[in-house]
């Protein structure tokens, strides 16, 4: 039966390109679980957006003396650009910046104040005597009173608990290093606290949440929930839609999560059907949340509640969010340049090695390490050498020794069989596996078959073979070219573009789109084009390069 799927994605700030750790956190297995839903016929819609709101865009203006319009629209285009060229496919990529987004971020800030679930206070907040101003949570940094580490207002990024600035042992303002002074302003609160038990039912029900997420959210309940403040006294944002509030705009951590919700309606819009953005919401359709873990809280308490106060559409099904992917060790870090951008990446590399390695040492459940040596060592021994040389050899013996065609496989062997067995096997072990966000654990099946049919293939030997009995050889190859059909099919969504290529290779007809969550049938007799490489091998210089690069680069 088909099914329908929310895929809603993190939405990344727009002050700078994006780097690994965003790929691998978020929009990899986003796109990888979007691209096999697709191919089995359900109906799907994966939305996200720039962030043009939140304070690192202010920072980077107030940096480069340019107005935060003009970094926002910077680097969604950067956004949109690496998009394209690593196969990221988003139904709709939009922002936070478009009317359609203020409207419907102001309708559901109206609806919950309606309803109560909002309520107007005085609060504390940090006032810069220099900077005249009263300062965002990310323009404080100090000691976070939960772990003592170095952090800003409004996060902590040793210990992920939220935090407002004010509770910041010694903060101190980020724009001119001066002590802020208490001071006092009106804001409007959400009343987290009131869904706290609604919350603690609803998340004790999600036993196929992973354990990150789900021992995250209980403890953030079990502690209790206060609530939050969700206007700032900032000038850039989405207004409050309330008179006397002029001069304050609406959170962006409240505003951002709205933005799944009118981003779904934008793509209706767009889509010539203004409702059809309903049927991703409510019934039996399943949505999906895919994240860092630095996000859990926004995602499995926050966004929950606002739901559950609004009324009407489905809470979160899943949000199978991903730990941190490391460089070389060290934290991935924007204001010290230590990363890996993709746009630079791209500008030297093919998009699907890197959507290999990042898939299979994906940070599912812990955090995982990129290196330049080892991403070299998986594409030369793994891609070129394992799956690459398997289709390469079988391809060029097969085109060269029967016409470019596919031979007429013999009598069935017990070797042959075992082997068309294991690819069945694996095919709907991955089938399972992808199903439930198991990125990680079904690549690495998959290429264990293209091991197995390495293996399969120095034991058969047809281009041995090929000299004594035909017959033998021209099985072993039709085998051989089945299972590579199999592998081609479980590829396609991790690796689109050489997926795409072997397609055509096969000489198979339509796209691997049309052809679905299928394993296409080799016919005997059936053409195949001239054989070509899949996968570049990469020179060890590189390493040596790559590392010399984010060295010079990094700001210590």
């Amino acid at each position: 039966m088909k099914e329908r799927i929310l895929i809603a994605v993190a939405w990344p700030y727009a002050n700078g390109s994006l780097h690994l750790g965003h790929i691998a956190g978020a929009y990899l297995p986003a796109d990888i679980f979007a691209r096999y839903n697709r191919l089995k016929g359900n109906d799907v819609l994966m939305v996200s957006g720039s962030d043009q709101h939140g304070t690192p865009i202010t920072v980077r203006a107030d940096q480069e003396g340019v107005s935060p319009r003009e970094i926002a629209e910077r680097y969604h285009n950067d956004f949109l650009e690496s998009w394209r060229s690593l196969g990221i496919s988003f139904d709709l990529f939009t922002s936070t910046g478009t009317e359609n987004h203020r409207r419907v971020a102001q309708a559901v800030f109206t609806s919950l104040n309606d309803k109560g679930h909002i309520y107007r206070d005085k609060m504390s907040m940090l006032y810069c005597p220099n900077c005249s101003r009263f300062l965002p949570d990310r323009y404080v940094e100090g000691i976070c009173p939960h772990c003592r580490g170095e952090t800003r207002g409004d996060q902590c990024d040793g210990c992920g608990k939220p935090l407002n600035p004010q509770e910041l042992i010694n903060p101190k303002c980020k724009h001119c290093d001066g002590i802020p002074e208490v001071r006092e302003s009106e804001h409007y609160f959400l009343r987290l606290s009131v869904f706290n038990d609604k919350l603690s039912h609803w998340a004790g029900e999600q036993a196929h949440w992973k354990p990150n997420v789900r021992n995250f959210t209980t403890r953030f309940l079990n502690e209790g929930l206060r609530d939050r403040a969700i206007t700032r006294d900032i000038e850039w944002g989405v207004p409050v839609p309330v008179e006397g509030f002029e001069n304050k705009r609406i959170y962006v951590w409240f505003e951002a999560v709205i933005g799944y919700l009118s981003a779904s309606m934008e793509w209706a819009q767009v889509s010539g059907d203004g409702d059809a953005w309903r049927r991703f919401w409510d019934g039996d359709a399943r949505s999906y949340y895919f994240i860092g873990k630095d996000n859990i809280p926004f995602h499995t308490i926050i966004w929950p509640s606002m739901l559950m106060g609004y009324g009407g559409l489905n809470l979160p099904y899943d949000v199978p969010a991903n730990e941190y992917l490391t460089i070389g060790g060290r934290a991935l870090s924007t204001s010290r340049n230590w990363a890996v951008w993709v746009p630079d990446y791209l500008s030297r590399y093919d998009p699907d090695p890197l959507r290999y390695f990042l898939s299979v040492s994906m940070p599912e459940d812990g955090d995982t390490d990129f290196s330049w040596r080892e991403f070299v060592r998986r594409n030369n021994d793994e891609l070129v050498a394992t799956y690459g040389n398997l289709v390469h050899r079988v391809l060029t013996i097969t085109y060269k020794n029967f016409e470019g065609k596919v031979p007429t496989p013999g009598g069935p062997d017990e070797r042959s069989d075992a082997l068309i067995e294991g690819a069945r096997k694996t095919f709907k072990d991955v089938d399972g596996m992808i199903g439930l966000c198991r990125f990680r654990e079904a690549m690495r099946n998959i290429m264990a078959l293209a091991h197995e049919t390495n293996r399969y293939l120095d034991e058969k030997a047809p281009w041995k073979a090929i000299k004594e009995d035909r017959e033998e050889a021209g099985t072993s190859l039709y085998v051989a070219l089945s299972v590579i059909s199999c592998l081609k099919t479980m590829f396609s969504p991790f690796l689109p573009f050489t997926s795409a290529k072997l397609h055509g290779l096969l000489g198979l007809p339509g796209s691997v789109e049309e052809l679905g969550w299928a394993v296409a049938d080799i016919v005997p007799g059936q053409q195949l084009m001239k054989p070509e490489p899949l996968f570049t091998k990469l020179d060890e210089s590189i390493v040596v390069e790559e590392d010399a690069r984010m060295e010079s680069a990094c700001v210590n």
